[in-house]
């Protein structure tokens, strides 16, 4: 009896251990929808501006080139703070316009708006590049689409550093050392944006970026057991977190999106602490890109 009785009592002591542990897990939520009330401007939007920068046509040549973005600014942006920045990428018939933060009615500036606003997330610099790292002009959906490819070197040689010299973000405070900030860089992306997340982001950048985002990844995305393979170049540098989703009626971009799906079987840098794949009725469209957007700054940003 006296042991039944010791064995009650360390389970009384042990519950509000296993309920904040529960309660903590319960804090990452993956939402099926955006709220409604995000749909709608918020009342603290924040700002958007259009930058251009020097870089150089790493598809051919390298000769010099200017390049543009799109930079989302949150409301009560101060050079006195730091800021967290996502690096978030197009699709391949897009340029950096296609997330449309611009339209200051845009869903997804919406929902980063009144994240920030509700305190939901920390506020955060989004950086919206054109992918393509080619002198030629973007003309169709298909063209130059070779040049999502090296867009890494452009990463690195030229967006990051222009970013950190311009705006107050943590890179800002190590300009000689863009790996110092990792933690506090995300890369991801839409369709061909997502594929350049995986290969460029995950693979060949994860001393510059430590979370990760995939909306729809493009077919041309590495398998699982190639994303494995190229992650042991980089053994001692830790994976924060990754985040795919893909809508189940968008069967071409599906199957592609199937490597992040089955990464923790192959490869052991990935458990339920720092991966997590989402599935819901959808195609390839913004009601899923939005989505994803949505639940990854709650990841990448919150407060949990």
């Amino acid at each position: 009896m006296k042991g039944m009785i010791w064995l009650l009592a360390a389970l009384l002591l042990a519950l509000p251990a296993l309920s904040a542990s529960a309660e903590g897990k319960a804090e990452r939520t993956f939402e099926d929808a955006i709220p409604k009330e995000f749909l709608a401007a918020c009342k603290t939007p924040g700002t958007v501006e259009k930058i251009s920068y020097p870089s150089r046509d790493y598809t051919g040549d390298g000769a010099e080139i200017t390049k543009f973005a799109l930079v989302y600014l949150p409301a009560g942006y101060s050079g006195e703070n730091r800021y967290d920045v996502l690096v978030l990428c197009h699709g391949v018939g897009g340029n950096e316009n296609e997330w449309g933060f611009s339209n200051p009615y845009c869903v997804g500036r919406n929902v980063a708006d009144h994240l920030i606003a509700n305190g939901e997330i920390r506020p955060l610099i989004i950086v919206m590049p054109n992918g393509r790292s080619t002198a030629k002009a973007y003309i169709s959906s298909m063209e130059n689409s070779g040049s999502f490819y090296p867009f890494g070197q452009e990463i690195r040689n030229d967006l990051l550093p222009w970013i950190d010299a311009h705006y107050a973000t943590y890179g800002s405070d190590t300009p000689e050392d863009l790996t110092a900030a990792r933690e506090h860089r995300a890369m991801a992306g839409l369709s061909m944006g997502g594929m350049q997340t995986i290969n460029i982001g995950l693979c060949e950048c994860p001393d510059l970026f430590a979370w990760f985002g995939a909306f729809s990844a493009a077919p041309t995305t590495y398998t699982d057991v190639e994303i494995a393979d190229k992650l042991k170049a980089f053994p001692d540098i830790p994976i924060n977190y990754f985040y795919s989703l893909c809508g189940t009626e968008d069967s071409l971009y599906f199957a592609g999106s199937g490597a992040a799906k089955n990464l923790p079987a192959v490869c052991d840098r990935f458990t339920e602490e720092n991966w997590h794949w989402q599935e819901r009725s959808g195609g390839h469209d913004f009601n899923i890109w939005n989505l994803g957007l949505y639940n990854f700054l709650k990841i990448y940003c919150g407060n949990n």
